[in-house]
Formats: structure tokens, sequence, C-alpha cells
């Protein structure tokens, strides 16, 4: 997604663009620097648990940097409750998994079904409906 929005911001001169990417790509190395990627076994960070620090790490980089101050605005609040509710987000996400899970089937699934182990989270869903 970096590279694209890369490629929008150089295509058409959208600074908000650039800054997505260049934050993105920062986030991205915080990702894996930590070692936030998905693990092999259950009780550790699966799929959305790494979706998770990505949004973290995305939103810091959005909230810390200086070139475009509404984009700082709008992710500081965002950013500051996700650290803050780091804990609570990773323990919802976690304690799903090992469980059997209906989605109503394999193929047409309910979204809503869907939605609910896809999403486990009622914190890091309320936080980012705040968008």
């Amino acid at each position: 997604i970096a590279v694209s929005l890369e490629h929008k911001a150089e295509q058409t001169g959208n600074h908000k663009a650039s800054v997505l990417a260049s934050t993105l790509d920062e986030a991205t190395v915080r990702l894996l620097t930590n070692g936030k990627s998905p693990e092999r076994k259950v009780g550790g960070l699966d799929n959305r648990g790494s979706h998770f620090y990505l949004a973290l790490y995305w939103a810091q980089e959005l909230a810390k940097q200086t070139q475009d101050t509404e984009l700082q605005q709008l992710f500081a609040p965002i950013a500051k409750a996700l650290t803050e509710n780091e804990n609570k987000i990773v323990e919802e996400l976690i304690s799903v998994q090992g469980k059997a899970q209906d989605i109503g089937g394999y193929f047409h699934a309910p979204r809503n079904l869907v939605a609910a182990v896809m999403q486990p989270s009622a914190t890091f869903k309320a936080i980012l409906g705040s968008l």
C-alpha cells in the first residue's frame, strides 16, 4: 500500500498521500523490528494481532510527523487511545484463539459472522470507529 500511496503522491502532487506512504513505511519497519509478525502457535499474535500492531505503529507515526498538521491532529488521539489500550486489545485478540468458530459455511459466509470472528476486539473496533 505504501508504494501505491507514493505513486499517487508523485502522479497527483497529493502531499497527504506522501505523508501516509512515508509513515506507513516507518510503521512497517517498526512492525518487523519489534517482531510483531504472526506466530504459528495458539496464544501468540496471529494476523489480527499483526494488523493491530501495524495500525498502532502507523497511527503513532502519523501523530509524531510534522509535515502535515491536519493528519497529525487527526491521528494523535487515535494513537493515544491505541497505545493506552494496547494490552487490553492484544488480550481480546488472543482470547478467541483455539476455539472453533461458526462462520456459516466456507463459501459466501455471512458478513456478520465473519466480522465477529475476524474483529474480536471491541476496544479496537471502538477506537477505529472514532475516526
